[in-house]
């Protein structure tokens, strides 16, 4: 009797129930999501495109309906935007703009949310407190502000001159040392109840188990911070300085309100808004518009990138 070897068969994969139910929840939020992302490419893709178009020709804002297609002239032209050194001149604001003030933000919002997530009876009247400048209008803190910093009639510098701190009044805003620094500072003002706001919520995520088993453990405040607070907060603490950080690299009203076309503060969006208006160059504008675009584009990549493998490295 011969013996037959007997071959078995591959096994055949049946999807489980489980990849089953995951690519149907996934199928629904894209149904769900498509509306959103079908009004957003209308309201913002139509615009970019047509800026984009605008950048390629020569269009003067009196009369669009003879503009003339130059291709990249407006951009490495002979007087191309990144030709331009007051072009450069915005960026290097912009940048040092962003850098120092969401660094100052960051620190005061942080210290800010950690005393408002202290047990107290005046809490719930501090959180109100704290909100009230960020609620404010930027343009009105702004206006608010100049006439504060005004060296003729400010109220900063009658009550520096009252502390004997200054014997002559200070121009904060037309001071070219003090001009940038103030507009910095009252962003400062502004913007860190922001911050504050979303680390406060962070950290009332925090599990208070934690700091119990740190607390009969003898461990002292600043290692329960550093080693326990610090890195359990620290997504929401970067992804309100990649919201702060995109705002700050558009910022125009407050530098505008405050000080103008002045070429020591200005910014990328006050450059954008001066050739588009002042000089109704509506192909120059709108080119240096889609590089301040670019730059924003790159930035957020870049630092999208970084957060993600800082997070993986935690």
């Amino acid at each position: 009797m011969t013996s037959q070897t007997l071959t078995a068969a591959p096994p055949v994969r049946v999807p489980s129930a489980q990849s089953s139910l995951q690519r149907s929840r996934q199928r629904m939020a894209w149904l769900l999501v498509a509306p959103a992302l079908l009004v957003l490419l209308a309201i913002a893709g139509w615009p970019l495109l047509r800026t984009i178009w605008f950048s390629l020709t020569d269009a003067q804002l009196g009369d669009l309906t003879q503009m003339q297609f130059v291709g990249l002239d407006n951009y490495i032209g002979e007087n191309g935007v990144l030709r331009d050194a007051e072009w450069w001149s915005a960026v290097a604001n912009t940048l040092q703009f962003s850098v120092i003030s969401v660094t100052l933000e960051t620190v005061l919002g942080l210290s800010v949310a950690l005393l408002l997530n202290t047990p107290s009876r005046a809490r719930t009247l501090l959180r109100a407190a704290v909100l009230v400048p960020w609620a404010i209008p930027t343009i009105v803190s702004a206006k608010m502000w100049s006439w504060m910093l005004n060296d003729q009639y400010g109220v900063i510098n009658v009550m520096l001159q009252g502390l004997g701190l200054i014997d002559t009044p200070l121009a904060f805003i037309a001071d070219p040392d003090l001009s940038f620094f103030t507009i910095i500072l009252v962003d400062v003002w502004k913007t860190t109840p922001f911050m504050a706001l979303l680390m406060l919520a962070a950290l009332q995520m925090v599990p208070t188990d934690c700091y119990e088993a740190a607390r009969v453990d003898g461990v002292p405040r600043w290692r329960v911070f550093t080693h326990i607070t610090l890195p359990l907060i620290l997504p929401a603490v970067l992804v309100a300085m990649v919201f702060r950080a995109l705002d700050a690299l558009r910022v125009f009203d407050l530098i505008y309100v405050m000080t103008s076309n002045s070429r020591l503060t200005k910014s990328m969006s006050v450059y954008v808004r001066e050739q588009l208006v002042d000089f109704q160059q509506v192909g120059f504008g709108s080119a240096s518009a889609t590089v301040l675009f670019l730059i924003i584009v790159l930035f957020t990549v870049a630092y999208m990138a970084f957060t993600r493998r800082r997070m993986q490295g935690v």
